[in-house]
């Protein structure tokens, strides 16, 4: 394993300062679920303070950058070149729930490109991250995706649109396209450990519409960075921490992947 690096342990600083507080609340929701309110109003405040511990470890450690954040949006700082993309907890109805399936998530981005990523799963305690050119881990094990070539024997995770009745019906659509090919498909409902499970070849691949910078941006490194393959599910010349429709699978099946979705009218 490469020497960890000031950035990186600044990240994981950050995220673990963070989990500490929200595997605090997340033993409350079971409390809270019998209750007729519900733990609603609780899991929102335990989402902000993530994001609040998150936005003060880093901004102690990099005071000029720019953030974005998923609660608290853009904080322009005096290096716009420099910008933190935050998601303090990814997988909020999971948590919302008392299902042990969500996760934060950190990356920087220079001047457009993400530098560095940590996804952190604090229940299972588990660390993935990467640093641009020098590989991704779990913890201090590499990882490496999955060679699996068969769509038949692939696991594939995907996710569904909450807005319009139309993305809603496209997501149908692919959904019933890719379960004709690979019967082996997952809606597990954290987009950030999708693809972290991606880059550790637990999945053969992944798809989603509609996300936000923040639930795939430190994804997206780790992927790469990992050995698998990246793109928009539209158009491979624009990227997907912009328009928020991903597709992230190991070389063997992304183009078969892809060609089944952009089959879909």
């Amino acid at each position: 394993m490469a020497a960890q690096t000031p950035v990186m342990n600044v990240m994981m600083r950050a995220s673990e300062k963070a989990a500490r507080t929200l595997l605090r609340d997340f033993n409350e929701v079971e409390h809270l679920q019998v209750s007729q309110k519900g733990p609603g109003d609780f899991v929102t405040a335990a989402d902000r303070r993530s994001e609040e511990i998150i936005f003060e470890e880093l901004k102690k450690a990099r005071p000029d950058y720019s953030f974005l954040m998923e609660e608290s949006g853009a904080v322009a700082g005096k290096d716009s070149d420099y910008r933190w993309i935050i998601d303090p907890l990814d997988g909020t109805t999971n948590f919302l729930h008392g299902i042990p399936h969500w996760a934060i998530s950190i990356a920087l981005e220079h001047k457009g490109q993400i530098i560095a990523g940590l996804i952190h799963d604090p229940v299972k305690d588990e660390i993935f991250h990467a640093e641009k050119g020098k590989g991704a881990f779990m913890r201090r094990s590499r990882l490496r995706v999955s060679g699996r070539n068969d769509l038949m024997h692939a696991t594939i995770a995907t996710g569904a649109p909450r807005r319009s009745q139309a993305q809603k019906n496209q997501f149908i659509a692919e959904y019933t396209a890719m379960l004709s090919v690979a019967p082996g498909l997952r809606r597990f409902g954290a987009a950030a450990l999708d693809l972290a499970y991606v880059a550790a070849g637990r999945y053969e691949g992944f798809w989603e519409r509609d996300l936000k910078a923040w639930d795939i941006a430190a994804g997206i490194l780790i992927v790469k960075e990992s050995g698998g393959f990246i793109s928009d599910l539209d158009d491979i010349r624009k990227n997907p921490v912009d328009t928020g429709n991903i597709l992230a699978a190991n070389e063997q099946l992304f183009d078969s992947i892809g060609k089944v979705l952009k089959a879909v009218k």
